[in-house]
């Protein structure tokens, strides 16, 4: 094995060192020491099973800050990369097969000569295959590797543990294999690709975006073959951000989720459209009695809800350029509530807990709280928050102690998406 992988060493290295800053936003001793044993720690368990020269390969989780369910029906978003991420140890092997062993859960083993869709491999599996098959349809090459993989984007819980491997992937084939040329929008497309027809969950693209593209971006689906992406710098050093696990998991929910893309598309369908994005607002508004009585009064709200948050991410985009912190708030809690009144995607009907209603209630009442909402899909999982920096103690303290400490994330804007880790 070899030493400059040890703990020690990479605590030296001063490659290492910039990597934490920038992939973790870590610049204290101690938290470097804590990276670098993770780092020696996976290394130390690849070179234990597979040979050959080493690769490191970082991709993030993300958060939603607004455009709850919009990126599926070609609307618009406003998400950010942040410092939890899924790491790999990679090297090469000449049998055309990917290898991947994740901690915790089954060994991947994929033959890249048969990529075909199985209808009895809705699995990671599949997922893989699905990636390297789109990239291949772009006219991108793939071989064989053999990677081990650790994670603290926690699963089932919005902040896109799929997504963050999915990009994993896509950038190891695009580091490898490649030397680099796969546009960041191409590897989201083909995550989200393997999601859709090779897993079978109806997903839009804003998780693998966000992981793609790293940073703070609005991202405009219009046209889902070419989004139109703004980036923008945060600046509100003053604000402490959040994510906290409630409870629940979202492996179990994907019919709850589609059918909120089934209730938008099925009111774009009412007026001649495949996709609410391109059905006039006013249309919405003036034939709310019609779309109730023609679809349903759940549809009717959440084609409102649709319309509304469009708007809600171009001003809170605009806060964060401007520097109006005010503002951008406001339009993170009017995202929150709109997601409870008309997208409804706070619990299921049948759900007497009452996760995410319980939590952003408690999380309201915190003195210091500015700005809180349900995170990602909704009806179970995680809520994000905004708190004053100097309370950043205070919340964690008090959310960790209802919800437990490993179910409470402090998070910080990551600058880069899913990348290969120079040492």
């Amino acid at each position: 094995m070899e030493r400059k992988y040890s703990s020690m060493a990479l605590e030296h290295n001063k490659k290492f060192i910039k990597a934490v800053y920038d992939l973790y936003d870590g610049q204290n001793r101690k938290v470097i020491g804590e990276y670098a044993k993770r780092y020696a720690d996976l290394y130390k368990r690849h070179a234990g099973r597979f040979d050959g020269e080493v690769f490191f390969f970082s991709s993030p989780g993300r958060i939603e800050i607004c455009g709850n369910h919009t990126d599926h029906n070609n609307g618009k978003v406003l998400a950010a990369a942040v410092t939890i991420d899924t790491l790999a140890c990679v090297s090469l092997n000449d049998e055309n097969t990917i290898n991947i062993a994740s901690y915790g859960f089954p060994e991947i083993n994929v033959n890249l000569g048969d990529l075909a869709q199985r209808d009895d491999e809705v699995n990671t599996n599949g997922l893989v295959k699905g990636i390297i098959k789109r990239l291949k349809d772009f006219g991108y090459k793939a071989g064989g590797f053999n990677a081990t993989t650790t994670s603290d984007v926690f699963k089932g819980a919005g902040v896109s543990s799929s997504a963050a491997f999915e990009l994993l992937v896509a950038e190891i084939v695009n580091v490898l294999f490649n030397d680099g040329k796969i546009t960041k929008v191409q590897k989201a497309i083909a995550s989200q690709y393997a999601e859709n027809v090779y897993f079978k969950k109806p997903c839009g693209l804003m998780d693998q975006m966000a992981a793609s593209l790293g940073g703070i971006s609005e991202i405009d689906f219009k046209d889902e073959k070419k989004p139109n992406i703004r980036k923008v710098r945060w600046g509100f050093k003053d604000l402490a951000i959040f994510v906290v696990n409630c409870g629940g998991d979202h492996s179990d929910l994907t019919a709850d989720y589609a059918a909120i893309r089934t209730d938008m598309e099925s009111v774009a369908e009412l007026f001649g459209k495949a996709k609410l994005r391109f059905v006039r607002p006013s249309l919405v508004y003036d034939g709310i009695a019609d779309i109730q009585r023609d679809i349903s009064g759940r549809a009717a709200l959440r084609a409102l809800h649709y319309m509304e948050e469009n708007r809600r991410v171009n001003a809170a985009t605009d806060a964060i350029v401007n520097g109006d912190e005010k503002t951008f708030l406001e339009c993170v809690a009017l995202s929150g509530e709109s997601s409870s009144r008309l997208l409804q995607n706070y619990h299921t009907p049948t759900d007497a807990v009452q996760a995410i209603p319980v939590a952003v209630a408690i999380a309201k009442r915190f003195d210091g709280v500015r700005a809180v909402r349900v995170h990602g899909g909704g009806f179970a999982g995680t809520i994000l928050a905004f708190a004053d920096a100097d309370k950043k103690k205070a919340f964690y303290s008090h959310m960790s102690d209802i919800y437990g400490k490993k179910n409470v994330y402090v998070l910080n804007i990551r600058r880069k998406g899913a990348t290969v880790v120079q040492l």
